[in-house]
């Protein structure tokens, strides 16, 4: 139940921050309104929120797992939401961050890890 958790809560957090940040992009690059700013400001504090309930008591480590997550999140944003077409390249470097954050996620805990 713990790793549902971990994957939800990851999932809410890349919609929050990647939304949050396409809506930026909106209202400043595409010209769309600066109202769009203002619900990707909200949607970027909600990220905030939501990353802070993650199980690990470790800012720093539940970060870097994250990075993964919001790389192939991106990728995958772009694609849907804006038509991008990623490269080979895009799916590795993507696949790469998703088995890093992978790694950081399932690791012995540092009371557990041997010295």
């Amino acid at each position: 139940m713990v790793t549902v958790r971990i994957v939800v809560l990851f999932a809410l957090a890349a919609l929050a921050e990647i939304g949050g940040a396409w809506l930026i992009w909106q209202a400043v690059r595409e010209n769309r309104g600066w109202w769009l700013a203002l619900l990707g400001i909200v949607a970027l504090g909600a990220y905030g929120f939501v990353a802070a309930l993650q199980p690990d008591a470790n800012f720093g480590r539940v970060l870097a797992a994250y990075g993964g997550v919001f790389v192939a999140g991106s990728l995958a944003w772009g694609i849907v939401v804006d038509g991008f077409r990623p490269t080979v390249w895009d799916y590795v470097g993507s696949a790469v961050a998703l088995v890093g954050a992978g790694i950081i996620v399932v690791a012995p805990s540092a009371a557990a890890a041997p010295e």
